[in-house]
């Protein structure tokens, strides 16, 4: 056991740097998409304001609408 060896033979290899990287990559692009997306429609979620209340800027919008 202090040779670092498994009991059972199961001795798997670290990943290359490449699957690392892409890895951390992928990694940081979901959580900025989940943050994001919890920016936008998390008290929507939650229940803190309906989705059809809008952006709550009807200000800018013309007289047609």
């Amino acid at each position: 056991m202090a040779s670092g060896s498994h009991p059972s033979g199961f001795n798997p290899h670290l990943p290359g740097f490449r699957y690392q990287v892409l890895s951390k990559l992928l990694g940081a692009s979901m959580w900025f998409f989940i943050l994001y997306r919890a920016r936008e429609d998390g008290p929507k979620l939650l229940g803190l304001r309906h989705p059809w209340e809008g952006h709550g800027h009807h200000d800018e919008h013309s007289e047609g609408h």
